[in-house]
């Protein structure tokens, strides 16, 4: 890592990552061209770049792949999880080949363009992970130009002048703009997006569904969340991360949904912990995701903090308190809830191997529970569709 002083490009070099802390680290752009300030973090897992690239809940980061080959499947239109891209860029070791899979639609390459998101190549990305681990996440911005002619001085005030995830509102600017019906189950090779197990019970056209009604409420979530939700069973109304109490009731909920998405849980829960906090007086089941957990547990009175690195990647192994099963599990959060400020009518459930964090808690008063991991990531793969189950299950029970 270089110092911020020395301000040569390297022979060769199309592209630079510029942390406020002064090191420069060279390498070669790729993907579209320009700059972009964020938060910088790692990511371990081995496969879904285009699923973490569009996930919601990277929005204002910079990606740290781990694994070296990023890139090398190309890209395709059913590995996504929103329209676009919400991470910034993405930072990888080996330089992206040519695609080489049946599957493939694109090059990476070509794909980062049309979406306007930068990549950066030849990196020492375990000397960069290392750093991570024991300074915590750097703001930093990612750069890249083909003629290599960079302004050092004023990529490092970009860095030093971000703010920071922390106090930040990020939901607000990833949820969709208005309610909509969720249509579509999980992907299975040579179906796509076609039904599967419950969806079989849907009833023809022109017949009443009778499937329970889950309002999901959207803080930046997921598609296959959505997917899972069908697949055990359920209909899914997404509403928008501001919608208010009358507005979710006047769906008709038999259960409500908190999904995941970016940013500080105490900043976006200004406006969506009293809504959660009224939803829960109705006693209808609710299941939240990773910032839908975050924002249950500040509604129930537990507190949240900003973690030193944060837990990304899909190999996290998380403990289940009840019986000792341990799942391996999808996360992506730099905030957690804080376990011994939980109250006494909420039971922590499950916990992080890595270091003991919370990653779960149900109410014992009322049918409501959440969970830090993503269990439509299936790691495991299936370890976690039980929650699923467990929450539409909930939902039937209540309705009858």
């Amino acid at each position: 890592m270089a110092d911020a002083k020395a301000v040569t490009v390297p022979e060769g070099a199309t592209g630079v990552l510029v942390l406020a802390g002064g090191d420069i680290l060279w390498g070669r752009g790729f993907g579209a061209e320009g700059e972009a300030v964020g938060e910088v973090c790692f990511h371990t897992a081995m496969t879904g770049y285009q699923e973490i690239m569009t996930d919601p809940s990277f929005a204002g980061q910079i990606i740290n792949f781990t694994f070296p080959h990023i890139g090398n499947v190309g890209a395709n239109p059913d590995d996504i999880e929103a329209d676009e891209p919400h991470a910034l860029g993405m930072i990888v070791r080996q330089d992206v080949t040519e695609p080489s899979n049946f599957r493939a639609a694109e090059r990476l390459d070509d794909w980062m363009k049309k979406h306007a998101r930068i990549g950066l190549s030849g990196i020492d990305t375990r000397a960069l992970t290392r750093k991570i681990r024991l300074e915590g996440a750097p703001n930093g911005v990612i750069a890249h130009r083909k003629d290599g002619k960079f302004d050092i001085p004023l990529l490092l005030d970009m860095a030093r002048g971000w703010p920071g995830l922390e106090g930040m509102d990020l939901a607000i600017s990833v949820t969709v703009e208005t309610h909509y019906g969720w249509e579509g189950g999980v992907w299975r090779l040579g179906f796509g997006y076609g039904p599967e197990g419950a969806e079989d019970d849907r009833p023809p056209v022109g017949v009443a569904d009778k499937r329970p009604h889950v309002v999901a409420i959207d803080y930046g979530s997921k598609r296959n969340i959505f997917r899972n939700l069908v697949r055990a069973g359920a209909k899914v109304t997404v509403l928008p991360a501001t919608a208010t109490f009358e507005q979710v009731m006047s769906f008709a909920p038999d259960g409500i949904f908190l999904s995941n998405g970016p940013g500080d849980p105490a900043a976006t829960g200004e406006y969506a912990v009293p809504v959660i906090r009224q939803l829960l007086e109705t006693g209808l089941p609710l299941f939240g995701i990773c910032l839908g957990h975050q924002l249950l547990g500040i509604a129930v009175g537990a507190s949240t903090s900003k973690m030193h690195q944060g837990h990304r990647g899909a190999n996290h192994p998380v403990k289940r308190l009840a019986d000792g099963l341990v799942e391996i599990t999808s996360m992506n959060h730099g905030f957690a809830v804080e376990a011994e400020t939980l109250p006494a009518n909420a039971r922590e459930t499950h916990v992080s191997l890595f270091d003991g964090s919370n990653c779960g808690f149900e109410l014992t008063d009322r049918p409501a529970f959440s969970v830090q991991y993503h269990p439509e990531a299936s790691p495991g793969p299936q370890d976690s569709f039980y929650l699923f189950e467990r929450f539409v299950a909930n939902v039937v029970e209540a309705k009858a």
